[in-house]
């Protein structure tokens, strides 16, 4: 959430960095926000006011009925009513304005770091590194969908999903869901050095998804379990940043490190059947979560060591890879800056996202009240937020399938995976 302040006391400039985003309805959104949180102000002067004139009232009522005057006394008394009652109307003004201005708070997005590049739309994001990893070409065997591999292979049953659960559900098998977890061990274990493991919550509260901007523009695209006020989890940043909701850490504690394996889910809402074959796209997936905590001071070193980590992990796995920033007109609601990484498949011809990091400077802790103490210093400061898909499974599996492919069908399990496949060292049809 966008701090207050800076809409009051610096309104033009606010509006500066939100027209960055290069969306217009956003700026009368903020328009909406800045004649909103005037007229809680006039309401509270107001109040105020009225406040100081019946306490003055009282004053005098008290004078006059020792001086024997009950007439005027009554007068007195009787505006005095008259004023409780305005006061009490401005109450409910206030408790409706305070709550429309919540809501559009809420709903206006993060301002961008003023280093994040220009742009409309994905289309302007640029290259920043790579490609790494790309050969010149691919061999005709490696033209060939990973849907089809590891069918062919029987390590994919999507079929069955859709039996059990409907469109857009996947299921590995055998060496398939062996690999699924392998990944996951893969990713956990390049970052057990310095984040602490988490196994959160995957079903959370309302204000839990609210706090890290799922809730509410992203509503349609989370499923929801309404008798309990619970959502499923669309990534572990949700669980792993409300770890310290309404909680002031001291400063020498920062910054915190968490990582999480969870299973995810997302309805896809506005996917209208794009890659919906195969491990593209899917309701529910794992992934490999790393969170940080930080100062802001902190925040811009934490983010290029997320990024680093990522590409480590995504280099050691020896696929093609590239990193992209993300420009001003495609940034997510909560970010700050951020920074995709995206790996190559040969058989989709396509760069695939697997991961973004993202800082999401105070937006994310002042929505969940997360603060911290300096040492030696009076008051708190909201923190930053910082996270990054450590690994995604399902575009990093369909990856494997599509550039390890032999001619014979067969998949070669990348090295580093080979520790976590119970001996294998290639994908093999099933006899």
């Amino acid at each position: 959430m966008i701090d207050i302040r800076q809409l009051r006391n610096d309104p033009q400039g606010l509006r500066e960095l939100m027209a960055r985003r290069n969306k217009p309805e956003l700026l009368s959104e903020l328009d909406e926000a800045l004649r909103l949180d005037i007229r809680l102000r006039d309401i509270t002067a107001d109040r105020d006011g009225i406040r100081a004139k019946v306490n003055d009232l009282s004053k005098n009522v008290g004078a006059l009925r020792k001086s024997g005057d009950s007439t005027a006394a009554e007068r007195l008394m009787a505006e005095s009513r008259g004023l409780g009652e305005k006061e009490i109307q401005l109450a409910g003004e206030f408790e409706e304005v305070s709550a429309a201005l919540r809501d559009v708070l809420l709903r206006l997005p993060n301002v961008p770091h003023p280093d994040v590049v220009e742009g409309r739309n994905d289309t302007d994001n640029p290259v920043i590194k790579g490609p790494v990893n790309l050969p010149a070409s691919f061999p005709d065997y490696r033209r060939v969908a990973h849907w089809d591999t590891a069918t062919g292979l029987g390590i994919l049953d999507n079929e069955r999903a859709v039996k059990i659960s409907g469109a857009m559900f996947t299921m590995q098998r055998g060496a398939g869901a062996t690999l699924a977890r392998a990944l996951c061990q893969y990713a956990l274990d390049m970052n057990a050095d310095a984040f602490e493991e988490i196994r959160p919550p995957s079903l959370v509260t309302t204000a839990t998804l609210t706090a890290t901007g799922q809730l509410p523009k992203f509503a349609d695209d989370a499923y929801s379990i309404e008798r309990d006020d619970l959502w499923c989890i669309p990534t572990a940043e949700s669980s792993l940043t409300s770890i310290h909701a309404g909680e002031v850490l001291p400063e020498e504690s920062l910054p915190v490190r968490y990582m999480a394996h969870t299973s995810c889910y997302r309805r896809e809402a506005g996917s209208a059947g794009r890659d919906t074959r195969g491990m593209l796209r899917a309701h529910e997936f794992d992934k490999v979560e790393i969170l940080s905590v930080a100062t802001p001071e902190q925040a811009p070193m934490m983010l290029d060591e997320l990024l680093a980590r990522v590409e480590r992990a995504i280099a050691g796995l020896e696929l093609p890879y590239r990193i992209i920033e993300i420009c001003t007109g495609d940034m997510g609601q909560s970010h700050h800056r951020s920074f995709d990484v995206e790996v190559y498949a040969p058989g989709c011809d396509s760069w695939l996202e697997v991961s973004s990091v993202s800082w999401f400077s105070d937006y994310q802790a002042r929505r969940a009240d997360i603060r911290f103490k300096r040492v030696g210093q009076k008051g708190t400061e909201i923190a930053h937020t910082l996270n990054a898909s450590a690994l995604a499974v399902p575009r990093v599996w369909a990856a494997i399938m599509e550039n390890f492919r032999e001619a014979d069908g067969s998949v070669v399990i990348p090295e580093v995976l080979r520790p976590y496949m119970r001996g294998l060292d290639r994908i093999v049809p099933r006899g």
